[in-house]
């Protein structure tokens, strides 16, 4: 193709909270998309701008990185990008070095670095108007000069400096690239390219007569070791209760128009086979997606809003060292956190977590964490067998028992944690360093444009894996048909029945019969589907608004060893196939995911293995 007619390409470099995704916010409006580079998780935002003759340019923001070395997988993708090497990407004709102005050191070391590629380069002073409030004085010409590209002032927020930049970049097109000279810097290279940087900014870069304040003032009580973390708790515990309180009403209303959906499809569908692949796969399998979207928009409005703010950096700070002792990253405590919501979010909200092994252990482990899919389950046993009574004369027994299950997840969570870090990965350790950014506001376009993005990137990712699953569970279900005359449930014929007779030996050593074992095959689709099945096995009708029916039931039918079982089955089992699914998306690797389900299934027959025999020891058997 002929380069006048060439789309520009340029693409958006900087550090991670130099509000870069801004600055392509406000330079591309909707006019973007949003996918996955080729054959890696990491996400692709592309975008095109109106150039100042009127022709389109095309602009990528790369994943933040503070050096071209690509110590994770984000950095890997950046630096190809920008060295023209990534297989099926175009390589950049101007590279834009996005700076927060009010921090200027670690840029600069990239800009160096960047200006070894030899391609046309602008660096873009963002938030130069937060700068100019707290009275830095940066001497534009100089830096210019000293960095040998085009200096613009920008404040994406406003969208001031935008005009300016694309004419810039426009401009540096006109130059022609140079040989690449980049290599992976030594250790002496590294500390001459950070003596520059200081160079750089002595020299330019002026800090204000009156310095202002109020960041320190505000560190100092946030990153105070005690209020600090109590300070955090108080915001971690509001979103906690957002999570389970505010996104009711959402999820609720989604479930209720599915369920409208699916009677109006029963009442106007005749055919009984069809009638059940709409409403019991197509509309439950749909249903099963969008269920969580209120739950995952909500995470994502508070990670992002605080990652804007400049809090979540000083969140993972604080965090860090309790983390860090059973081998975690601080930042792995708010997707842990969420985690308790719903494992989707949880392991999607790990993209803050920039070393792979890093967040692929934070991903092994989030769905340790009692998810609410778990609380109907829970419900059902400890109603069946754990009495209503009280303990210490105030604390409920049961009450007791279900706290007793979520500190277990936590518990193992860690345990596990801390054997992944010493012996699959021992002595591999990042270390957890990060530029503390400068508070400023949350700009609330930027905020929906990006939970709009999260929505549909849940609901693309997510729903291609999890509807055909869903289906095959619902075929599972169905066939065959019971024989004539057959007096049983349906599914005792079905394939899924089938699967449970035929894997009962395999449970038998841990208490579970062939109808808790087709219990936990549709179950796969989700947690809470095992109640329903159970209540189908046993004949107990709605089971799922009958739970003190079904749990006398199963009290009847059960031993106590058998329930304690089943409790600590669910503990550790990935009986969930979403979960599954967006595992394999995040990871991007069958390998990763195989690891995954096959770990967590050995630790749950373990442990539902020991706590049955040791409750049949104990004559609860």
């Amino acid at each position: 193709m002929d380069a006048m007619v060439k789309s520009l390409r340029f693409a958006l470099v900087g550090n991670p909270n130099s509000g870069k995704t801004a600055l392509f916010n406000a330079l591309t409006g909707s006019h973007q998309k949003v996918a996955n580079y080729a054959g890696v998780t990491v996400e692709r935002k592309e975008g095109r701008v109106q150039g100042t003759d009127g022709k389109s340019l095309i602009v990528t923001d790369l994943p933040g990185t503070y050096s071209l070395r690509a110590r994770s997988l984000d950095e890997e993708v950046s630096r190809d990008v920008v060295l023209g090497t990534r297989k099926g990407e175009a390589a950049p004709d101007v590279l834009v070095c996005v700076a927060d102005a009010t921090n200027l050191r670690l840029v600069l070391r990239l800009a160096l670095e960047l200006k070894q590629v030899g391609r046309p380069m602008v660096m873009a002073l963002n938030m130069y108007d937060i700068a100019q409030r707290q009275g830095l004085q940066i001497d534009l010409e100089g830096l210019s000069r000293d960095l040998g590209m085009p200096v613009v002032t920008t404040v994406a927020t406003r969208k001031r400096g935008l005009p300016e930049l694309i004419a810039a970049v426009e401009e540096q097109a006109k130059h022609a690239a140079h040989q690449s000279e980049w290599h992976a810097p030594s250790a002496a290279e590294v500390r001459t390219a950070h003596r520059e940087a200081e160079r750089l900014m002595k020299a330019h870069v002026q800090p204000p007569a009156r310095p202002d304040t109020l960041t320190g003032k505000l560190d100092a009580v946030l990153l105070h070791p005690v209020a600090g973390l109590a300070i955090l708790f108080g915001v971690l515990f509001v979103m906690f209760q957002a999570v389970f309180t505010w996104a009711t009403p959402a999820m609720d209303g989604i479930e209720a128009g599915f369920a409208l959906l699916g009677q109006w499809l029963g009442a106007t569908v005749t055919n009984d086979l069809l009638r059940s692949l709409l409403v019991d796969g197509l509309i439950g399998g749909v249903g099963s997606v969008l269920v969580f979207l209120p739950q995952i928009l909500l995470i994502f409005l508070f990670i992002i809003a605080l990652e804007d703010l400049g809090y979540m950096a000083r969140a993972a700070f604080l965090m860090d060292k309790i983390m860090g002792g059973a081998g975690l990253h601080g930042r792995a405590f708010i997707p842990l956190l969420s985690s308790f919501a719903c494992a989707i979010p949880g392991i999607m909200a790990t993209r803050v977590i920039n070393a792979k092994r890093d967040r692929f252990t934070t991903i092994l482990i989030a769905p340790l964490m009692t998810c609410s899919a778990r609380i109907p389950v829970y419900t059902l046993i400890i109603a069946a067998f754990i009495p209503n009574t009280t303990v210490w004369g105030w604390v409920s027994l049961q009450g007791l028992v279900m706290f007793g299950l979520y500190a277990g997840g936590i518990v193992s969570a860690l345990l596990v944690s801390l054997v992944i870090r010493r012996v699959l990965w021992r002595g591999m350790v990042e270390p957890f360093m990060m530029e503390l950014p400068a508070y400023k506001m949350p700009d609330i376009k930027s905020v929906l444009m990006n939970l709009w993005l999260r929505a549909k990137i849940f609901l693309k990712r997510a729903g291609k894996i999890i509807l055909p699953l869903m289906i095959i569970v619902w075929a599972l279900s169905t066939f065959p048909y019971p024989p004539e005359g057959a007096t049983g449930p349906a599914i005792d014929y079905s394939f899924a029945g089938m699967m449970g007779k035929f894997l009962e030996p395999i449970f038998a050593p841990i208490g579970f019969s062939w109808q808790m074992v087709v219990a936990l095959i549709p179950g796969m689709a989700a947690r809470e589907v095992a109640v329903a099945v159970l209540g189908t096995v046993y004949s107990v009708a709605g089971a799922e608004e009958n739970i003190g029916t079904l749990a006398t039931v199963l009290a009847n039918d059960w031993s106590l060893a058998t329930g304690l079982s089943f409790l600590a089955w669910y503990i550790f089992a990935p009986q969930c196939l979403p979960t599954i699914g967006v595992v394999q998306r995040e990871m991007g690797s069958k390998k990763w995911t195989a690891i995954f389900v096959i770990y967590l299934f050995a630790l749950a027959y373990l442990a539902a293995f020991i706590t049955y025999h040791i409750a049949v020891a104990l004559g609860a058997g």
